[in-house]
C-alpha cells in the first residue's frame, strides 16, 4: 500500500527549471503485541488527516521545503508518546472496539475509521487464504501496528519534505511495510527475472553510478513487493531505492505510514494538478523543489530510482478484463534520462517489468477523491529485469530526426517491460513456473 502505493497514482513534474519532466510520475496476548511494537521501533509523525473541510490545508502543507520539514521531526523530539488503544489489545474484539471507541470519542475521523474497519477484514481475509497456521496471530500483530501508525499520524501529523529519507528510527517503517506485505506473497508461485541483473546493478552501484529504473506500476505495494523480492539476494537494492512519489501516497491515511518507511521524491501527480485551483502554483513549485533535489541526488551518484513513466497504476483492458503495463510518455522517459546524462555520475537505465496486481489492485478508473478501498488478496508476484538499453545507440540505429528517436527509445523500453510481463504472467497465472523462461527472461526463486 504504498507509495508507493500507493501508490499512487504516480507523479507528473510540470514545472522544471530546465528540464520539464512531465512524468516523475504496499490470539496474541496484549504483551505480546507490545513486544511487537518494540521490535518495530518506535515512531515518528507523517500526515494530515484527510476531513473533507481540511482538505486544501492538508494539500498545501503536503511537501514542504527540507529546513522546515527537518524542523517539524526536531521540534516533535522523535516520537511523542500517544494512546496505546490498539497496541494494548488481545483480540479482535478489542481491536474493532478500539477503532469504535476513538471515533465515538472524536479523536478519529469517521472515515478514517471506517477504513481501517475495512482495511482489517480484507486483510485478515487475504492472510487466511495462505493457509498460514499462524493466521490469526498475524492478522492481529500486523493489524494492531497498522492502525496504531494511522492513528498516531493522526494525532501528530507529518509533512513529507521533497526528498524524503526512510524513516528507520525510532520506529523502523521500512521493517514495518516488509513485515505487512510478506504474508500476503505466495512466495511459492512468484518468481525473479534474470536475478544476475540485479548483481550488475548493485556492483555498478558501488562503483558511484547512477541506475534508474523504468518500471509499469501496478499496485501501492509495488515498493514492499520489489524488496521482498530482492531482500535475499540484494538488500542493499532493497532498502537503497528511491521512487517517484505521487501526492496521492503521502496524504491517504491508510497509505501514509508505509510511505514513510520509503526513500521518495515527492512530487504532485499532473493527473490531479488542477483538482483544487487555488494550489496549481504551489504544485508546481513544490515540484521543481523535488526537482532540484533529484539533480543533486543523481550528482552525487550510486543513487538507483525507480519511476513509472506511464503515469499511473496499470489498469485491465476494460473488454477482455486483462491486465498489461500502461503505455510510456516518451517525455517522462526523456526528462528522465537526461538528468541522468548530465548528473556527471556514469548512468544506466533498465527496463523492469512488475506483476502483482492480484495483492492490492487499483480502482478500476482514476478517482479523485482519496480514500479507495483496498481489495487484498494472498497471491504470485513477479519481478524481472533486462538488460540496460542505451539512448544513443536506438537513435544511431533509427537514424530518425531527435524527436523521432525519443519515441523509439520509449517504445524500446516499453516493448522489453512488455515482454519481461508476459513471461511472468505465464509463470504465475499460465502456472507454468519457470518453464516460462525464454532466452531473455530467465526465471528463478532466489530464496529458495
Amino acid at each position: 500500500m504504498f507509495i508507493l502505493s500507493a501508490t499512487p497514482s504516480h507523479a507528473f513534474f510540470t514545472s522544471t527549471p530546465r528540464v520539464s519532466l512531465s512524468f516523475l510520475s504496499s490470539s496474541s496476548s496484549s504483551s505480546r503485541l507490545r513486544s511487537v511494537s518494540v521490535r518495530f521501533g518506535a515512531r515518528r509523525p507523517v500526515f494530515p488527516c484527510p476531513i473533507q473541510s481540511l482538505k486544501v490545508r492538508a494539500m498545501a502543507e503536503l511537501v514542504q521545503d527540507k529546513d522546515s520539514a527537518e524542523n517539524n521531526v526536531a521540534c516533535s523530539g522523535g516520537e511523542r508518546s500517544h494512546s496505546h488503544t490498539f497496541l494494548d489489545v488481545s483480540t479482535e474484539e478489542e481491536l474493532l472496539a478500539g477503532i469504535r471507541k476513538e471515533r465515538e470519542e472524536g479523536r478519529l475521523p469517521s472515515n478514517v475509521a471506517s477504513g481501517m474497519e475495512v482495511l482489517y477484514h480484507n486483510y485478515k481475509k487475504a492472510v487466511f487464504q495462505s493457509g498460514n497456521p499462524r493466521a490469526d496471530e498475524i492478522v492481529l500483530s500486523n493489524m494492531a501496528v497498522v492502525l496504531d501508525r494511522v492513528f498516531f499520524d493522526v494525532e501528530d501529523p507529518f509533512v513529507f519534505s521533497p526528498y524524503h529519507k526512510a524513516l528507520r528510527e525510532p520506529f523502523d517503517y521500512y521493517t514495518f511495510g516488509q513485515n505487512y506485505i510478506r504474508p500476503l506473497v505466495d512466495f511459492r508461485n512468484s518468481y525473479v527475472g534474470n536475478i544476475s541483473l540485479f548483481n550488475e546493478i548493485e556492483e555498478k552501484l558501488q562503483k558511484g553510478h547512477n541506475i534508474v529504473l523504468m518500471s509499469n506500476h501496478q499496485t501501492e505495494a509495488d515498493p514492499a513487493i520489489i524488496a521482498l523480492l530482492l531482500e535475499a539476494t540484494n538488500p542493499h537494492i532493497a532498502e537503497s531505492m528511491t521512487y517517484i512519489a505521487g501526492d496521492r501516497v503521502l496524504i491517504d491515511p491508510l497509505c501514509k505510514p508505509f510511505s514513510k518507511g520509503r526513500n521518495l521524491l515527492c512530487v504532485y501527480s499532473k493527473k490531479h494538478m488542477h483538482d483544487v485551483p487555488e494550489l496549481v502554483e504551489m504544485k508546481k513549485k513544490a515540484n521543481t523543489r523535488s526537482l532540484k533535489e533529484m539533480a543533486l541526488l543523481l550528482r552525487g551518484g550510486s543513487q538507483i530510482i525507480w519511476i513509472a513513466p506511464s503515469g499511473g497504476r496499470d489498469r485491465p483492458d476494460p473488454h477482455t478484463k486483462e491486465w498489461y503495463p500502461a503505455p510510456f510518455d516518451a517525455s517522462s522517459v526523456d526528462n528522465m534520462r537526461r538528468l541522468t546524462e548530465h548528473s556527471g555520475a556514469p548512468g544506466h537505465i533498465y527496463p523492469i517489468a512488475l506483476l502483482c496486481n492480484d495483492i492490492m489492485p487499483p480502482p478500476l478508473q482514476v478517482e479523485k477523491e482519496i480514500g479507495e478501498e483496498r481489495v487484498i488478496s494472498f497471491h504470485g508476484v513477479g519481478l524481472s529485469v533486462s538488460p540496460g538499453i542505451s539512448f544513443s545507440e536506438i537513435a544511431a540505429a533509427c537514424g530518425n530526426p531527435e524527436e523521432q528517436a525519443k519515441d523509439a527509445y520509449t517504445q524500446a523500453l516499453y516493448n522489453s517491460v512488455t515482454e519481461q510481463y508476459n513471461v511472468l504472467n505465464s509463470a504465475i497465472h499460465g502456472k507454468q513456473g519457470p518453464e516460462a523462461s525464454i532466452p531473455s527472461v530467465s526465471l528463478s526463486q532466489p530464496w529458495n
